[in-house]
């Protein structure tokens, strides 16, 4: 098997208890591993993906392309009737759908937030 971590992006963090770090692989969903030290999180998470692939494949499961995010994330919300209205008719002001809209909010807020830390 060709080596073919270096393509899948991860994200590396510590763990919430200070005792190592966790390396998660976003384009395979539940791929992650963790590790002492950070050389160790990344050797280990190699062996992950190596793992992850391999499963699918004998599953026959779709291997998602590098890069591709996964599988999007999805929740639900109920809304007041008067917040679902405004944003109904916000919505329709500017010719997008509901979910975009909400999804544009979204990502506004989070770009704010993230500038002002």
């Amino acid at each position: 098997m060709n080596d073919i971590f270096p393509e899948y992006p991860c994200e590396i963090s510590p763990l919430i208890d200070g005792a190592g770090f966790l390396i998660v692989f976003p384009d395979l969903p539940g791929c992650m591993a963790d590790g002492a030290t950070m050389e160790e999180a990344i050797a280990n998470g190699r062996d992950a993906v190596k793992s992850w692939i391999l499963t699918a494949h004998e599953f026959g499961d779709p291997v998602p392309v590098p890069g591709s995010g996964g599988e999007p994330g999805k929740f639900v919300q109920r809304l007041p009737k008067s917040l679902h209205t405004r944003l109904a008719a916000r919505a329709k002001q500017e010719g997008v759908s509901l979910n975009s809209l909400v999804l544009s909010f979204i990502a506004e807020g989070l770009g704010a937030r993230e500038s002002h830390a």
